[in-house]
């Protein structure tokens, strides 16, 4: 992959958070996912009065894509409308579950993506054998 393409990603994500629901933390959160067949699909954070079915951003990307048939991902660009934001715990081992070799891309700006693989930020995730 390339830089134009970290960038790409790095801006969907950053465009998609606009469309983030955040009423109670104000944090606005943006996913672009990257398929290994060449298409992107976005998501946003939707928060909820019942704090524990609210999904984030990565999630809202990962289940568009399964749910159009996507099972392999080559990357994930997560940003926030201030910058970086990076998967919580229970997006990384979601995103996992699907590819652990993804490579995650954040950082403060388009310009200078910071990308790091996803088994870097859990180097110990759960996988059944398929």
């Amino acid at each position: 992959m390339d830089g134009e393409l970290y960038r790409k990603l790095y801006k969907m994500a950053k465009d998609a958070a606009v469309n983030a629901y955040a009423p109670f933390s104000h944090f606005h959160v943006g996913a672009a996912l990257l398929a290994k067949d060449g298409r992107i699909f976005t998501g946003v954070n939707v928060e909820n009065s019942s704090y524990g079915v609210t999904i984030c951003a990565e999630r809202t990307a990962l289940v568009k894509a399964v749910s159009e048939g996507a099972r392999e991902f080559t990357a994930i660009a997560v940003v926030s409308q201030d910058g970086d934001a990076w998967p919580c715990g229970v997006c990384r081992q979601m995103l996992y579950e699907f590819s652990p070799e993804m490579l995650v891309i954040s950082g403060n700006d388009e310009e200078h993506p910071e990308i790091v693989t996803l088994k870097t930020l859990l180097p110990y995730g759960f996988r059944l054998d398929k």
